[in-house]
């Protein structure tokens, strides 16, 4: 597992990880801290198959979130009880030595509401895009580049790089 000197390192040398807000106050002992870029409603069913050929995305929603003043920048975004899709701010590029995995940050936990993710693996580049589950029934208020998820890196032995449809999100 990486410390937080390595990935510093691999984010100044070889952009491990870009368009993220602070450096410093993502930079965690053991990984590092994503951000809320966009959040989408589902608005309809998916579909999966074995070969992916048959595989439909469901149709999202992006949710606009309220500006509380308008002098302030950021708005907020207010998530009834339910499912959700989540968009990094961060782009992240994996190179063929490293895998990462993802868990939701522990302020989410004692909220009621919880991030499911999958491994990002060695290869991918791009914006993260995972579940945001909302378990409590009042809801919960999320502000613009809140961070929510703490990414996690592993090294590897050299290996094949990803080729899936989501490299580039």
């Amino acid at each position: 597992m990486l410390n937080k000197k390595e990935i510093k390192q691999l984010i100044e040398e070889k952009k491990l990880l870009d368009k993220y807000i602070d450096l410093q106050t993502q930079l965690t002992p053991n990984g590092f801290d994503l951000t809320v870029g966009k959040i989408f409603k589902f608005n309809g069913p998916g579909k999966a198959d074995f070969s992916n050929k048959e595989r439909v995305l469901p149709q999202t929603e992006e949710l606009i979130p309220i500006k509380e003043k308008e002098d302030n920048p950021y708005g907020w975004w207010q998530l009834e009880k339910g499912v959700y899709k989540v968009r990094t701010n961060e782009i992240v590029n994996m190179p063929a030595n490293l895998v990462a995995l993802s868990f939701s940050r522990s302020t989410f936990l004692r909220m009621g509401a919880y991030t499911q993710h999958g491994v990002w693996d060695a290869g991918f580049c791009g914006r993260g895009e995972f579940v945001l589950v909302v378990d409590n029934c009042y809801g919960i208020h999320l502000k613009q580049n809140t961070r929510i998820a703490q990414l996690v890196f592993f090294s590897v032995s050299e290996t094949e790089k990803y080729q899936g449809c989501y490299n580039g999100l």
